[in-house]
């Protein structure tokens, strides 16, 4: 049975160090492992015998750690010391779970790796042992956001203490170039030891534990390049050599590295914003009905069948079914469309959408991670920790650059010397090199403009299902539409009814009714519809049979009924008015027949209007030099009529949903990159056979499930905006790469040569990877079409 896991790391400090867990977890039989350094979580695939528990040993042996949380669950319905017992020893099988059940403070306090169990994992084992659970009421949910302001607040004190610690030094730094000593050597080695003491440990511990973990990463080549200045210094400064020190140099670059890592955390955090904005949309707090009062509950205590009051205002907690009241729902966050949606009683409201005016009362149906909120969020955690294959160029360069900088520096030191003849000269070479290596810019070059890209795109209702969905979409060059539910409302009505001479419109509905009253297919829904609005009941069937992508079979008043398409009635000999039907077709309708034994009993004309967008999205399709191709199974005339009006020339019609797949496939052998935009159960397999999988939001979860691109809005636009985005995000890493490669190989020979000092190499590997971020970040002014235009007609 697989598993997958999807945890934070703590520890990482570069690019290298993120390929290091990588490798190790690789190497355990059942995982396959992806750690982003970027947003420093593990994402973990397990098989076979593989646990979660041998996952995070691993880890751990690899010199980094986990992120762990802790919580008090309020317990119900233990009578003693062995109920207790038992809910402790339930919680203490959760994998990488230690639990502790106070059973007089009625209490559980439970230690855990989020990503790895839920508190709703808990929750759920101890109600279905037969107790109930809760997290207590002070609980503070655990936010990311929190807890990263929280480390970055202590990185910020650590570089003051260590600026104010270093700041003499820099003095002395600029009274060298008048060629005077303003401090003595001992406060300078006093200084210095107290900021490679205290300013460097993080720096050390890191260090150390790559090394131990038969690694090295950025922090063993900063560590070496200001440990050989420093000892080199105090060396001279105790055994009272006549030589240079570089006290000052060691300082300065640890300061400077210093604040380029703060600038840089600073600068990450923003890169999680878009996610974590549809995170803060969650209310903590519930109002629940509990008989005739209304008390307040933690959302994470709700559960399925529980009512609650939604006030003006207020975000709906979880997802739900409104059970009285109306009112203005603003989805936004789910569909990027700001027009709020009225809803009323047996309407479906969703967590995190904002009520706008009227008071609801409401019924949970989804809760924790069942919720369309949760599984956005899900979804855009797990393409911000994919990897793009652009990204594979600069894994296999960050694998060796490490050691590849260790050989470069040695051989500077070793070469200078034997060249200058000045071992100082060569040391501070050496050093310049050692500190100017940057794998962090180039670990960091794909996954930012990835997870800014994802987070805009989440927030415009557009979600990318991984990162290589991200970057194949701008490479696309046919795009095969779907006809009904894509191109057309998916809303078909009756517009003609036609039955056959001594039978009545009402036994024509009646039976047409009766034969389709079980089905979910729009054709079906509209054609009962009709039925119910002309006042005719449908007539009692048995033994239904449905012939896929043809029509069905049942018996009526002991007779073969059949209703389908004309094809399906003719080839089992029924005849059929095809000037009519031809007629229909040739209007753009679709035809249905309905016969009573060999007998007709008349044909139904149903019309599905384009969608408004439709015309103008095939063209902008087209100006962006793209194929765009219309599959459907409808007969080929209708079919031809709804291409021409929308402005598409390549048809597939009469397709079968078994022969979906094979047409796309069919493209894709000829050379073509296909991306296949459908709603439906039928286009499932499409959607999976295409190169990317595009899937209107408003259709079904089958086809949602299967696309690598989900458009939560009901709007062809919205393909266009995600082509958009695509083409945006991959310009970002583009951007990055260049800047990351040149940086290093222009840099580096420049140490190599002696030509920078440590100083100015500290400066310049402290700014490249906040330079990366902040270009990535330059993302954020990418705009949907719908809100470019809102913004440009204000």
């Amino acid at each position: 049975m697989s598993q997958e896991l999807d945890f934070a790391v703590e520890g990482m400090s570069c690019a290298a160090c993120a390929a290091r867990i990588e490798k190790v977890l690789n190497r355990i039989d059942g995982v396959a492992a992806r750690v982003n350094f970027a947003n420093a979580r593990a994402q973990v695939d397990l098989a076979g015998d593989a646990t979660p528990s041998a996952v995070v040993e691993a880890v751990r042996r690899s010199g980094f750690d986990v992120a762990g949380r802790e919580v008090d669950l309020s317990l119900g319905g233990m009578s003693c010391a062995a109920c207790a017992a038992r809910i402790e020893k339930l919680l203490n099988r959760l994998p990488v779970t230690e639990a502790s059940v106070n059973f007089a403070a009625e209490r559980a306090h439970v230690r855990f790796v989020p990503g790895i169990v839920s508190v709703e994992d808990m929750i759920g084992r101890i109600e279905k042992a037969g107790f109930t659970a809760r997290l207590v009421d002070d609980e503070v949910p655990d936010d990311p956001a929190v807890r990263r302001d929280a480390a970055w607040r202590r990185e910020r004190r650590d570089f003051v203490i260590t600026a104010l610690l270093a700041a003499p030094l820099f003095i002395e730094m600029a009274a060298m170039f008048v060629h005077r000593m303003l401090l003595p050597l001992w406060m300078q080695f006093v200084l210095a030891t107290a900021v490679q003491v205290f300013g460097a440990r993080h720096l050390y511990g890191r260090a150390w534990n790559a090394v131990r973990g038969g690694s090295a990463n950025m922090d063993v080549l900063v560590v070496l390049g200001t440990g050989i200045a420093y000892v080199f210094s105090s060396v001279v400064f105790l055994l009272g050599l006549h030589q240079p020190v570089y006290f000052e140099a060691s300082a300065t670059i640890i300061t400077l590295i210093s604040l380029g890592r703060l600038l840089e955390s600073r600068a990450k955090n923003r890169t999680s914003a878009g996610i974590e904005r549809l995170l803060h949309l969650r209310p903590a707090i519930a109002h629940v009905v509990d008989g005739e009062a209304i008390i307040d509950r933690p959302v994470a205590s709700l559960r399925v069948g529980d009512v609650f009051v939604v006030r003006p205002g207020e975000s709906v907690p979880v997802d739900a079914c409104v059970v009285a009241g109306a009112s203005d729902i603003d989805e936004s966050m789910l569909t990027g469309e700001s027009v709020p949606v009225l809803k009323r009683e047996k309407d479906e409201i969703f967590a995190g959408t904002m009520n706008a005016n009227g008071t609801l009362r409401a019924r949970a149906t989804g809760v924790g991670a069942d919720t369309a909120l949760s599984r956005i969020v899900q979804m855009v955690e797990q393409a911000q920790g994919s990897k793009a294959p652009m990204q594979r160029l600069a894994d296999r360069v960050s694998g060796v650059f490490v050691p590849v900088v260790l050989g470069l520096a040695l051989l500077t030191f070793l070469v200078g010397w034997a060249v200058t003849g000045s071992a100082s000269w060569s040391l501070i070479s050496a050093v310049s090199v050692l500190v100017i290596a940057c794998p962090c810019s180039l670990g960091l070059a794909t996954p930012t403009a990835i997870m800014v890209g994802t987070g805009k795109g989440a927030q415009a209702g557009i979600l990318f299902r991984h990162a290589e969905a991200l970057e194949r979409a701008q490479k696309l060059t046919t795009l095969v539409l779907d006809k009904t539910g894509t191109l057309t409302e998916g809303a078909p009505s009756v517009s003609d009814v036609r039955a056959a001479p001594d039978v009545g419109i009402a036994r024509l509905l009646a039976v047409a009714a009766g034969l389709e009253q079980d089905s979910e297919h729009p054709l079906a829904r509209a054609i009962v519809a009709h039925a119910a609005a002309e006042k005719v009941a449908p007539v009692s069937v048995s033994g239904f049979q449905a012939v896929p992508g043809q029509g069905v079979t049942a018996q009526v008043d002991g007779q073969s009924a059949r209703l389908g398409a004309p094809r399906f009635l003719r080839e089992n000999g029924v005849a059929l008015d095809d000037a009519r039907i031809a007629d229909w077709e040739a209007q753009g309708r679709t035809v249905i027949a309905v016969a009573l034994g060999d007998r007709p009993l008349g044909l139904i004309a149903l019309a599905d209007r384009l969608r408004p967008d439709a015309v103008a999205t095939v063209r902008a399709l087209h100006d962006r030099g793209l194929r765009v191709v219309m599959l459907t199974g409808d007969n080929a005339r209708a079919a031809a009529r709804v291409a021409q009006e929308a402005g598409i020339d390549d048809v597939m019609a009469e397709v079968l949903p078994g022969e979906k797949a094979d047409r796309v496939s069919a493209l894709r052998r000829d050379g073509a990159v296909v991306g296949m935009v459908g709603d439906g159960i039928n286009d499932a397999p499409a959607l999976a056979a295409a190169d990317i999988g595009f899937a209107i939001g408003a259709g079904s979860a089958v086809a949602i499930d299967t696309a690598d691109v989900v458009l939560m809005r009901s709007e062809l636009t919205g393909l266009l905006d995600a082509l958009s985005l695509s083409r945006a995000t991959l310009a970002k890493i583009r951007q990055n790469l260049f800047f990351a490669f040149v940086y290093n190989l222009l840099g580096l020979p420049l140490a190599a040569l002696g030509l920078l000092n440590p100083i100015v190499a500290g400066a310049a590997m402290a700014m490249s990877s906040v330079s990366v971020v902040s270009n990535s970040l330059l993302l954020n002014r990418w705009r949907p079409r719908q809100l470019a235009r809102t913004a440009g007609s204000r």
